[in-house]
């Protein structure tokens, strides 16, 4: 019984890491984080504004740049995009959420808010974005850089995920796993 348990566990979280690269994600009820992004629950559930995809790497890029020049400051409490769009101090949180809500807004699909670690090592959690596409896989990482970086160039030990957000699902990452293609 145990065994098939396990299969059955293995087989779900499988279909639900197809648009993760290579972490391996098990679609949970709820998160340690559900109660402190209840703020930012509709930008996370709003579907996408625009029937076709009008982003664009560049356009990405463009975006990022100008997230990661608003100044850093730890928040407490998630911000909402339009906070962000003031330009005072805002965390990864924030600057995370406003990239999401960009691109859903323009037709992005398969764009994931993640929290994890930025490094295994990391004391405090980080939030970044994974994005799908037909060109690979993309971290986007509004805090720290002003450009898309393709997930194969990631280390193995960066960008070690622990939770995942798309739309109403949540997801919880298998211990170990990450978001860069293992060869």
């Amino acid at each position: 019984m145990k065994k098939t348990l396990l299969l059955l566990l293995a087989l779900v979280g499988l279909s639900s890491a197809d648009c993760f690269a290579d972490a391996l994600l098990l679609t949970v009820n709820d998160t340690p984080y559900d109660r402190q992004m209840e703020r930012i629950r509709p930008v996370l559930t709003t579907s996408s504004r625009s029937s076709a995809d009008r982003t664009s790497l560049g356009l990405i890029n463009q975006w990022m740049t100008d997230l990661a020049e608003i100044p850093y400051a730890y928040q407490m409490v998630w911000k909402t995009p339009s906070e962000i769009e003031t330009r005072a101090p805002a965390d990864c949180k924030g600057k995370a959420v406003a990239l999401y809500e960009r691109m859903r807004a323009n037709g992005a699909t398969n764009v994931r808010l993640v929290i994890g670690k930025r490094a295994p090592t990391s004391r405090m959690t980080h939030a970044w974005l994974v994005w799908e596409t037909n060109n690979g896989s993309f971290i986007l990482d509004p805090t720290f850089d002003y450009s898309a970086t393709r997930a194969e160039k990631v280390g193995r030990n960066s960008y070690v995920p622990l939770y995942a957000y798309a739309g109403c699902k949540k997801f919880r990452a298998v211990s170990g796993s990450s978001f860069v293609a293992q060869n």
